[in-house]
């Protein structure tokens, strides 16, 4: 399911209430989340497709008000260039934590019992609605939330979306994001069958992997946040892409079934990848101040909209895609199946080729991208300039010239 995040950014950025733009959003995710995790996670047996689609798109709605509001509150908080490669690093990082923490929950406290689909699903769904308003709670409490003053307008037309689209900087970040999420993406519909058929290991080895693939992000993404403000963000993206590709084609040279070999492999891949979600998230934060700057309007949960309807499209993108090449390559998903040589080896290169290529395409669009360090500097000299002058005009009543 795609939902679009689009009604809920427009929303968003024309909000100014006393308490912030953003806390009453994160406030108002929260319920709607959790409510149809406890629909979903508890559902009664026999559910219809009807019940399933209803509050799969309930969760959707909460989880896009919830990460949204968090990446435009970020970005407001964090103006610097260096800074935000730093945040977006940072919340990357505790976002693993948390991954790795919920997989594990159900596996810890089943402890010696036997294996059960319903209890794991329950634990996982009781963490969630214990952990959200925690979570949301801090936020709302504990963070402060810088208001830039009043824009000239809030009025919105659908002319300046377009416009917004087709920015230079925007169309690179929107293709880019595409296609890193598209082309990785394809390894996770591939990935049992890539690793136990084509690669011989067993269940239990490759549900390992993926742990350590998924781990692997809570150093990756500190350390290309870090990389980000040596080398800025653009570049930092484009030396990720390379190393992911490396990374990835070392996968295939892994010999057969070589587990000691595999698990450094799966790491470095890992650690590869998580650069690109987060460098992206930070270089629309820097759009957003540009935005802002010559339109006088705050577009930051709209742009961040765009990004993250990419994701999901290119995410949905690749599961059918996927299978209709495996179809092309003659290889049979089904349990039990056998498949001939030349079909395990068509595996392999939709498994490695696919991401090698689409990752380097992607990066290739940020080769000659304008605003880098410099000119974001620039930006927010202005910005600040102007939002002072605002503040004081607010304060007193007399316009500064």
């Amino acid at each position: 399911i795609v939902m679009p995040d689009t009604p809920p950014a427009l929303l968003m950025d024309r909000t100014r209430t006393p308490i912030g733009r953003y806390r009453p959003w994160l406030v108002l995710g929260a319920p709607i989340m959790m409510v149809a995790v406890y629909m979903l996670f508890f559902a009664p047996v026999g559910i219809t497709g009807g019940y399933l689609l209803i509050w799969l798109l309930v969760l959707y709605a909460g989880l896009s008000v919830l990460t949204l509001s968090q990446a435009s509150w970020a970005a407001a908080l964090a103006t610097n260039y260096a800074d935000r490669s730093r945040v977006y690093g940072l919340i990357a990082a505790v976002g693993v934590v948390g991954t790795v923490l919920i997989l594990a929950l159900p596996i810890v406290l089943a402890g010696n019992q036997a294996p059960s689909q319903e209890r794991d699903v329950h634990v996982m769904g009781w963490f969630l609605l214990a952990a959200t308003p925690i979570a949301v709670a801090i936020v709302a409490f504990a963070a402060p939330e810088r208001i830039a003053p009043k824009p000239t307008t809030e009025k919105f037309r659908l002319a300046d979306y377009w416009e917004m689209i087709k920015r230079p900087e925007m169309v690179r970040i929107i293709f880019c994001d595409f296609v890193v999420a598209f082309g990785p993406g394809t390894t996770a519909a591939l990935y049992l069958f890539f690793f136990e058929d084509a690669r011989g290991y067993t269940p239990a080895q490759t549900n390992i992997l993926l742990l350590i693939y998924i781990a692997a992000a809570l150093f990756g993404s500190p350390f290309w946040g870090w990389v980000g403000t040596k080398l800025q963000k653009h570049r930092t993206l484009i030396i990720s892409s390379v190393t992911y590709s490396i990374c990835q084609t070392i996968i295939i040279l892994v010999p057969y079934k070589t587990m000691e070999l595999m698990i450094p492999a799966m790491f470095a891949v890992g650690m590869a990848s998580s650069a690109f979600v987060q460098l992206v998230r930070a270089m629309v934060a820097d759009v957003a101040d540009e935005v802002r700057l010559e339109q006088g309007r705050e577009r930051a949960s709209l742009l961040y909209a765009m990004v993250t309807t990419t994701q999901k499209v290119a995410a949905a993108a690749t599961v059918s895609v996927t299978y209709w090449v495996l179809s092309i390559v003659q290889y049979n998903p089904t349990e039990g199946a056998v498949n001939t040589p030349e079909a395990i080896r068509g595996l392999e290169l939709c498994y490695v080729g696919a991401p090698i290529f689409f990752s380097l395409v992607g990066a290739s669009a940020f080769i000659g991208y304008k605003l880098d360090a410099k000119r974001h500097a620039e930006i927010r000299t202005q910005l600040d300039a102007r939002d002072a002058a605002a503040a004081v005009e607010a304060a007193t009543g007399s316009p500064i010239l």
